[in-house]
């Protein structure tokens, strides 16, 4: 009687819908109307958005639309989604009935002392077992939730993948351009060196220059060849590693790399938009909240272990049995109820509501710190975008300004009006201006390149592009 009892006020439990636990609630947290150095213009959904498009490469194009289904990477992370959604079929299948079935067939016999068979039995059984734990105070629920909320996280853990691919990708690519920039910058100056070397050499002859002359001229050439080497062999180490970020064996594109244009540099604006826009662009801050209410139904389920759990079972066993021709049959059945209620167990299950909450705090913590990062992030980049065009432009002009002074003093020098010492200096000063400007290019570019991946833009181009749909769990919120 007082099972029944129980099965009753369980399927009433049941029906009003027990579930412990709190509901999570997207976090939120205070933010500022505008970035530093930006505007208050909102940005939209920028995760379809090609900005790599800006430094006009055709080449840069094709290695990010290949690699987004090659990358190694970001395959990891995709299968990942399918083991977090065999995770939701586990545990939304606990809450479900189960049934089993089982059978046997056995022979049996007795000898006599003629070693004669006098009989023979054969038995064939069969059982169907039915059992359902009734979940009263939604453990099942929960589960069934933060399995969910893991399978979201591991959608946006695909996105935070090709996010950081694009990124590498585009970083790669731009410093092999800058690698073979100064390559040929240090050929042309080699050049330019030799030249003046073999015009010390005459001057020696002629009895205008020293020894020393001749041997200083040599050995900036030699200074200037030794460049060389080193540079190419930066060119195919980034080479390499553009192959491997698309799923190729290391190498197979050095050849097709080495056809490229120069040092990769942006045509166009910049719009970072609105600190709020992170929370629905960053696929990192998906992620962590996502985390958040995975870490939040942990602590239903954890609740729910301290309460008594109800399981309905029953079964029906028919049997037949065959002895000397004769046929009988016998069926078996049971059902019932079966209480388990946790009376002593060391205090074990309310640590682990502790635990549970403690992780769910931390899942906030990680998700405000992710957000925070965010900004900051962003601001360093828009900072960098906004100085580093001065910076090329000055540099320009200091090269233009160091050119014209080789150019004097090699003149001067031919006219004798000057020493080599004036020659060599100039030369000097031309390659280092020459490797500042290459290396400011390559700056401004990455820089851009930051200030994008930082709003979170680019990750759902392919999807866009091949109009497919987005690779998103259905239940991710967009909006923040």
């Amino acid at each position: 009687m007082l099972l029944l009892r129980c099965a009753a006020a369980a399927l009433l439990l049941v029906l009003t819908g027990c579930v412990l636990g709190p509901e999570h609630v997207a976090p939120e947290m205070s933010l500022p109307g505008e970035f530093d150095e930006s505007g208050s213009k909102r940005n939209g959904d920028v995760g379809t958005a090609a900005w790599w498009a800006a430094y006009k490469d055709g080449k840069l194009d094709s290695l990010i639309k290949m690699g987004f289904d090659q990358n190694l990477t970001v395959q990891q992370a995709v299968e990942r989604i399918n083991s977090a959604s065999a995770g939701v079929t586990t545990a939304g299948a606990g809450a479900l009935p189960t049934l089993d079935v089982g059978a046997s067939h056995t022979v049996s016999g007795e000898m006599g002392k003629a070693r004669q068979q006098v009989l023979t039995k054969n038995l064939s059984r069969s059982q169907l077992s039915l059992s359902w734990l009734l979940d009263l105070f939604g453990i099942y629920k929960r589960s069934k939730e933060g399995a969910i909320a893991s399978l979201d996280s591991a959608y946006a853990g695909a996105d935070v993948a090709k996010l950081a691919y694009i990124q590498e990708i585009v970083s790669s690519y731009i410093d092999l351009r800058y690698y073979q920039q100064r390559l040929a910058l240090s050929k042309a100056n080699l050049k330019s060196r030799q030249e003046t070397y073999v015009l010390t050499k005459f001057q020696l002859e002629a009895g205008a220059a020293s020894r020393l002359d001749v041997v200083q001229a040599e050995g900036l050439v030699q200074s200037t060849r030794a460049e060389i080497p080193g540079f190419e062999t930066k060119i195919r180490v980034s080479a390499h590693h553009i192959a491997t970020l698309i799923g190729q064996p290391a190498g197979i594109l050095v050849d097709d790399l080495l056809r490229g244009s120069g040092q990769p540099t942006f045509w166009g604006g910049i719009s970072p938009g609105i600190p709020a826009d992170l929370i629905r662009n960053r696929p990192d801050i998906r992620q962590s909240e996502r985390n958040l209410a995975a870490a939040t139904a942990q602590i239903g389920v954890a609740q729910a272990q301290l309460y008594p759990s109800i399981t309905l079972s029953g079964s029906i066993s028919p049997s037949f049995t065959n002895e000397r021709g004769l046929h009988g049959g016998l069926s078996a059945w049971s059902f019932g109820p079966s209480l388990s209620l946790p009376i002593l167990d060391g205090g074990r299950l309310l640590a682990d509501i502790k635990v549970a909450k403690s992780e769910a705090a931390v899942s906030y913590l990680t998700w405000k710190q992710s957000v925070l990062t965010a900004i900051e992030q962003v601001e360093n980049a828009l900072s960098a975008v906004r100085r580093d065009a001065r910076t090329v432009v000055a540099l320009r002009a200091l090269v233009r300004t160091t050119q014209e002074t080789l150019e004097l003093s090699t003149a001067s020098y031919k006219d004798g009006a000057s020493s080599l010492l004036d020659v060599l200096d100039a030369q000097r000063e031309v390659s280092l201006a020459q490797a500042s400007l290459a290396v400011a290019v390559q700056e401004m570019a990455k820089d851009y390149a930051a200030l994008n991946v930082t709003t979170g833009g680019g990750f759902a181009y392919v999807d866009k592009a091949s109009n497919a749909a987005p690779l998103k769990s259905p239940t991710v919120r967009r909006d923040p």
